[in-house]
């Protein structure tokens, strides 16, 4: 079966290769990630990453489509995407010492079934000095990532905790991917 990852995300194609799974094609799915007003984090997840598919699926009705999205939160804010230094710095200082969640819901569809499924990690950061979090803006590891780092680079010496899928915090739950796409007959 024809697999397509619906994802501009080049983390999840290296991801799924880690594990030995090769997308077919990737198809940007490119539509509006907003969240709703009052809307919860997974919840907003959840119908980002169906709505992907969704959209994929109306030009590709016979292929395996997976579809991802990935949300970092802290209470109920929302700690967004952002290619600006001081919206990342205001996020960092946010998540100074403190616990936040990212949550990733995945969809899989094949034209007959669909399966979603989320996962949510809680990383507990250390506090961070100024100097740590100038450090971190000038390497420029966090334009356009989820919660402003990426926990493969070097952000990875502000975690003190993780309880869950570090796979997750990434941009994909591989052990949930894969046992989805087992489910759905891909890997057999």
């Amino acid at each position: 079966m024809h697999f397509i990852l619906g994802s501009s995300s080049p983390r999840r194609k290296e991801l799924l290769e880690s594990i030995g799974i090769t997308p077919d094609a990737i198809i940007s799915p490119d539509i509006d990630e907003s969240n709703l007003k009052n809307e919860l984090p997974k919840i907003c997840a959840e119908r980002l990453a169906k709505t992907k598919s969704l959209k994929i699926q109306k030009e590709n009705p016979n292929s395996l489509i997976l579809t991802a999205d990935t949300i970092t939160f802290c209470g109920r804010r929302f700690i967004d995407k952002t290619d600006d230094i001081k919206i990342a710095r205001n996020y960092l200082e946010l998540l100074s010492g403190r616990r936040h969640r990212v949550v990733s819901s995945v969809f899989i569809t094949n034209g007959n079934t669909s399966i979603s499924k989320s996962i949510q990690t809680i990383i507990n950061f250390k506090s961070l000095t100024n100097s740590e979090i100038s450090k971190y803006l000038e390497s420029d590891e966090w334009i356009n990532v989820a919660g402003a780092y990426k926990i493969q680079g070097v952000a990875a010496s502000f975690v003190k905790s993780i309880n869950g899928s570090y796979t997750n915090v990434v941009g994909l739950p591989l052990y949930e991917v894969k046992n989805m796409l087992s489910s759905i007959g891909y890997l057999d």
